[in-house]
């Protein structure tokens, strides 16, 4: 079973299963998503087309991630006119995971777009070493040497010299 559906602008040919990145969704990884603009749905024998969407269609994934995609330069340049300007740009996408696709929403149930409460993924932390205990007298610490004085310059400075004045030249008359 194949469906086209809509999402940040841009249209997507989907099948259960398929992982795709599409414009960024405001969900974090483990939500589940739901794509109700859904355009077409065929399954084998039949296809139901919309006008421009499928009213009781809708598309049922599973957020992956959120990332940046690869870095587009943008370089502008007029010529002869010393103007030139490179810009990056990483553009925020989201990869969702296609679960399900129901040609009419009555046969979803409530668990199916039920929003999971799940617990934010932490990384490990590092494991804490217990602290030794301070010996009981440290040696003091003795104060940093100080530093010589900086030497005088042994090179005088050199004054220029001023230009000769130009001259007038003699011209033909």
């Amino acid at each position: 079973m194949h469906a086209v559906i809509i999402t940040g602008g841009k249209q997507y040919r989907v099948k259960e299963g398929d992982v795709l990145s599409v414009e960024k969704l405001e969900l974090p990884p483990g939500r589940k998503a739901h794509f109700d603009r859904v355009l077409l749905i065929e399954d084998g024998e039949t296809v139901h087309l919309g006008t421009p969407v499928l009213d009781n269609a809708m598309v049922l994934g599973l957020v992956l991630e959120n990332f940046k995609d690869e870095k587009v330069l943008v370089f502008k340049k007029k010529r002869r006119k010393q103007y030139r300007r490179t810009r990056g740009h990483r553009q925020p996408l989201t990869k969702v995971r296609i679960t399900r696709i129901v040609p009419d929403r009555s046969m979803i149930t409530a668990a199916d777009l039920a929003e999971e409460k799940l617990a934010p993924v932490e990384a490990p932390a590092p494991e804490a070493k217990p602290k030794a205990e301070a010996p009981a007298a440290l040696p003091k610490k003795t104060p940093a040497k100080a530093k010589a004085p900086a030497k005088a310059a042994a090179k005088p400075k050199t004054v220029k010299k001023p230009a000769p004045p130009k001259t007038k030249k003699a011209t033909k008359e």
